[in-house]
């Protein structure tokens, strides 16, 4: 396997990169008026997506966006339909920078050691197959149940430390560390590093599918070199004494059969773990617990029954996702819904969008803990690239749920909160969930 960067990987922002993909031009695509209203970064859009995705699924759920220069996609069939034929709809976009980098963040990524090959969740079908057999594989029920004794054990100490206070910023003083936390137990890292690492990695999404100034890349790709140093180190520690966990089977791997992957690429797959790993967990149990107190009724029923968790956290997925959009490039003519693509044009897949779709879910604006499908939903992609940390991701949210419904039953949001989210065009995550409670009445 080669070192050299492939395809569309990430930090690349030259518009000659999309050569390979023989892109075609955007002035021969119709723009629409659903086009012209479909403004990604705007406060009206960040703050409810969702209004905008219902309207469009009903007038117009396949149309280009100028702005964007990508085909949007709404509906949920049309989406599977995408990620279910990743040779002609390429994973290679996913990670490339929607704002090209600035020329001084480019100078600095151009000093650091990282490689830009793909990794899961960019590289072509086959390699990806095979990786996938290996690295997904080894997330097994059995690593699953080891670990998860110790996640509680970090939940419940988080809750402790504000219990009595009769208030808390859930984001702050809990959901912001605990998933890393959890993912550092996963890699065998240490705990003193796991904020460290996540500071490191925080304007990760916004510099990836947000808009940031030039002092935003520039700082993160700083940052960037110091987390792939980091990554680089807790990866040759594993080489050297592979520990009983999941980096340490990674290693035993290599070591039977160092033909599978280089150790470059363990590298790379765990330099995105430590993001993807934790950013998204963080999200989606925020926007989940939100949603949740929000319904009163749905709160009090997985409180009195929290058998009802592990279902109402299929619907926190589906219900508003922390990934609520993916994206594509397409590798040859195809058309989408009767609407012609042409080679090399970008698509973006509303995730969001196709997990409220109520041809596949009912009634699909509703919150309902006891929806029977509600594992369908577009949370971690579907098909091939489908996300092969879901277990961890739904073990940690089960988990969370738990002690807080055990523990703090009684918890409410804080009235009159304004919502603040990421603006990117894919991560949706509250940047602040203040709630309360009467502390006298803590259950004992």
């Amino acid at each position: 396997m080669s070192d050299k960067p492939q395809g569309l990987g990430m930090f690349q922002s030259v518009p000659g990169e999309y050569e390979a993909y023989n892109a075609a031009t955007t002035n021969e695509c119709p723009v629409s008026g659903m086009a012209a209203d479909f403004k990604p970064f705007s406060e009206e859009y960040l703050a409810d997506p969702y209004v905008f995705f219902r309207r469009a699924r009903a007038e117009e759920p396949v149309f280009f966006s100028a702005e964007m220069d990508a085909w949007v996609v709404m509906n949920y069939d049309d989406i599977v339909a995408i990620f279910q034929d990743p040779e002609t709809y390429s994973a290679a976009l996913a990670r490339h920078p929607v704002t090209p980098l600035c020329p001084a963040a480019a100078e600095v990524r151009d000093t650091l050691q990282i490689t830009t090959e793909p990794s899961l969740v960019d590289e072509d079908p086959g390699t990806h197959r095979d990786h996938r057999r290996i690295f997904g594989d080894a997330f097994t029920p059995k690593r699953l149940a080891e670990i998860e004794p110790r996640i509680r054990a970090i939940v419940a100490r988080y809750i402790d430390r504000f219990i009595d206070d009769g208030e808390a910023d859930l984001v702050a003083q809990m959901l912001y560390e605990v998933p890393a936390l959890a993912i550092f137990i996963f890699l065998g890292a240490s705990d003193e590093d796991a904020v460290k690492v996540k500071i490191l990695g925080s304007k990760r999404a916004l510099v990836n599918w947000g808009r940031p100034s030039d002092q935003e890349q520039v700082e993160m790709m700083a940052n960037m070199g110091e987390h792939w140093d980091f990554t680089k180190r807790l990866v040759d520690a594993a080489l050297e004494n592979p520990g009983d966990n999941y980096m340490g089977d990674m290693v035993r791997i290599y070591r039977h059969d160092a033909s599978k992957f280089t150790i470059n690429y363990l590298y790379k797959v765990a330099f995105l773990m430590m993001f993807a790993g934790h950013e998204t967990t963080t999200q989606a149990s925020a926007n989940g617990i939100k949603a949740l107190l929000q319904d009163r009724a749905e709160w009090e029923a997985i409180c009195a029954d929290r058998s009802k968790i592990a279902n109402a956290v299929e619907e926190i997925l589906r219900i508003d996702s922390s990934i609520f959009a993916w994206r594509r490039i397409a590798t040859r003519d195809t058309e989408i819904a009767g609407h012609k693509v042409k080679a090399g044009q970008k698509i973006l897949v509303m995730l969001g969008s196709g997990s409220h779709d109520d041809a596949m879910f009912p009634n699909g604006a509703k919150f309902d803990h006891a929806r029977r499908n509600a594992k369908r939903n577009l949370a971690f992609g579907h098909g091939a690239h489908f996300c092969m940390g879901a277990p961890l991701a739904r073990l940690e949210m089960k988990i969370i749920l738990e002690e807080l419904t055990l523990r703090l039953p009684h918890m409410q949001l804080k009235p009159d909160q304004d919502w603040a989210y990421i603006p990117t065009l894919t991560f949706r995550g509250v940047q602040k969930l203040l709630v309360d409670w009467d502390a006298t009445a803590n259950p004992r």
